[in-house]
């Protein structure tokens, strides 16, 4: 087995971190996209012998990002890698509360970074990997990480469900897009799915637990949600999350759930 590319956003802290912990392996190249680097990472990756790279890049100016991603994927030689993956995970959270309780600039960076990023990543990587051994044989694959939130409306979170709900809408499109070329050239296209990664015990648990009970009608949920022992470790959602990407079925259902069977 040859090299395998990793792409990751938000992988500073939370799940994003766990995950790129665990993809970090020899014969592994993995760019981290986050505002800020992760000095344990780099540890771990010099410990291991894997090819870590780590950019300090905010995605809410998502525009020169995704150009300087697509040039650092087309310096690479088209037949290196056996596979080739992007995970846009990075998110933002604003204040919980009713939509017009944020500021403009928080609304903005709030879609930015959780679909407009994700989107423009995308692009970037289906354009620069088009010609790659590894689309040719049908090893590909965009991993959008979801919520259930994109699939249910919950007071409060109007910025966030917002965001997640376009992630899978983009993504059940750009999926067609790639069955469509796929017949049409005859050749396999990228998997792209939107994955739902279950309830996690990280920041935005804390920060949703902490809400205003008057704006957040559904704070005493995730109040529950933690003292009845339902949340996830960030190691163990990202061990799912990783299970899921390496499934022969992957693509097949471009929204999907991290417990589906």
């Amino acid at each position: 087995m040859g090299e395998s590319l990793f792409i990751l956003t938000g992988a500073s802290r939370g799940m994003g971190a766990a995950i790129a912990e665990q993809l970090l392996q020899p014969g592994h190249v993995l760019l981290c996209l986050s505002r800020h680097t992760n000095a344990a990472l780099q540890e771990r990756a010099s410990r291991v012998s894997a090819n870590l790279e780590q950019w300090p890049r905010d995605l809410a100016e998502p525009v020169p990002v995704a150009d300087e991603v697509e040039a650092w994927l087309r310096a690479f030689d088209l037949d290196r890698f056996d596979e080739a993956t992007l995970i846009n995970n990075a998110g933002v959270l604003t204040r919980i509360g009713p939509m017009d309780d944020c500021s403009t600039a928080e609304l903005s960076a709030a879609l930015r970074v959780g679909l407009e990023a994700a989107m423009l990543l995308s692009a970037s990587f289906l354009r620069a990997t088009r010609g790659w051994r590894a689309m040719r044989e049908g090893r590909c694959k965009v991993l959008n990480i979801s919520s259930g939130l994109g699939r249910r409306a919950m007071a409060g979170s109007a910025p966030y469900c917002a965001a997640k709900a376009g992630m899978d809408h983009f993504t059940r499109a750009a999926a067609l897009d790639e069955l469509h070329r796929a017949a049409a050239q005859g050749l396999p296209g990228a998997a792209i799915v939107s994955l739902a990664p279950g309830v996690i015990d990280t920041d935005m648990q804390t920060h949703l637990r902490g809400a205003e009970g008057s704006g957040f009608p559904d704070q005493g949920n995730f109040v529950q949600l933690k003292s009845s022992g339902q949340l996830a470790t960030p190691h163990d959602a990202a061990a799912r999350v990783l299970a899921y990407l390496g499934r022969d079925d992957f693509g097949s259902q471009p929204t999907a759930d991290v417990r589906d069977a």
